[in-house]
């Protein structure tokens, strides 16, 4: 067969393009990726008296040369509920003191709101709280904040919830499409302000709407915006946990990794971060994974012995 000028080159452009498409497939299936670890406020304090300051956390966590910090946003010495004013920014720059002269990093502000209700004026009242708190994120220079989609809180109180495993009645006289429809709906009318400020929502597998991954995925798809995505949070899927976290990684931007040395407070998950570091490196998950110590041995000897065990898993120096 008589090969022409014109099909030769034809040959060569056919063969260059499969070739590009080879390596491109080729390094992102081996593409390396990178996690950095932090620690969560929490890990050293779990809403019980004494309350734990921000700023002697953050000299915790720098003597243990850990380079984020994940704020707990109640942990905080301002008021959680209150609009903010100017001597609650004189603190966050105190904060922001202490941060850079410790050499750490705050990467994320962990935050409640409750979007399941049928009131208007709450969900506004949440809605604003939100704003506040993403205002917060900015002054602090952190990137993202926990968002919480919330629940009917039928069953009031937290321990009772837990006994449950996390699961509630819904609202007499609603539906969960309600639930979903006003979180939604609450969510959009955050974003453009984080947006505006450079703050990413990370909406965290909790309890409510979120305790499963198709209610977590159901609100994540429904919005389309760049500035929302998916705090995975290792210990919130009570049950099969390795299946659930790996639908959600994909949509990951930010890890709360929980550990229960002691113990833990409401329960206590054997968690394989072995397992889990491969879920992430899968989904080419490269970012924070925070620790969330949330077990009845003192913080002084239970978060070291986390950073070993997340460090171990992850592979990091």
């Amino acid at each position: 067969m008589k090969t022409t000028r014109r099909t030769f080159f034809k040959s060569v452009a056919a063969l260059s393009t499969a070739t590009a498409f080879d390596n491109l497939n080729s390094a992102e299936h081996n593409r390396k990726t990178h996690i950095s670890l932090a620690v969560s406020t929490y890990s050293y304090w779990h809403f019980r008296p004494p309350k734990v300051s921000i700023e002697s956390v953050v000299e915790k966590v720098s003597e243990l040369g850990v380079p984020g910090v994940d704020i707990l946003h109640r942990q905080m010495d301002i008021p959680e509920k209150e609009p903010l004013k100017p001597e609650h920014i004189t603190y966050l720059n105190q904060l922001k003191r202490c941060a850079l002269l410790n050499g750490v990093s705050f990467v994320c502000l962990s935050i409640h709101q409750n979007f399941v209700s049928p009131d208007i004026n709450i969900r506004n009242q949440q809605i604003e709280h939100t704003k506040k708190c993403i205002q917060i994120a900015s002054e602090l220079g952190i990137p993202c904040i926990r968002l919480n989609s919330g629940r009917w809180n039928t069953i009031a109180d937290f321990d009772e919830l837990m006994k449950a495993r996390g699961i509630e009645p819904v609202l007499a006289g609603y539906t969960e499409e309600d639930g979903f429809k006003w979180c939604i709906d609450s969510i959009e009318k955050c974003l453009p302000d984080a947006e505006r400020y450079g703050v990413m929502l990370a909406l965290e597998n909790h309890w409510g709407l979120t305790r499963s991954p198709e209610g977590l995925l159901k609100i994540i798809g429904a919005i389309k915006s760049q500035w929302l995505g998916i705090l995975m949070d290792t210990g919130n899927f009570l049950e099969n946990p390795y299946d659930k976290l790996e639908v959600v990684a994909p949509k990951t931007v930010f890890v709360q990794a929980k550990t229960y040395y002691g113990g833990g407070e409401w329960y206590t998950l054997d968690l394989d971060y072995k397992r889990i570091a491969n879920i992430l490196a899968k989904a080419n998950y490269s970012g924070f994974v925070s620790i969330e110590f949330e077990g009845k041995e003192k913080p002084e000897t239970a978060v070291p012995k986390s950073i070993k065990t997340l460090k171990k898993a992850f592979n990091i120096s």
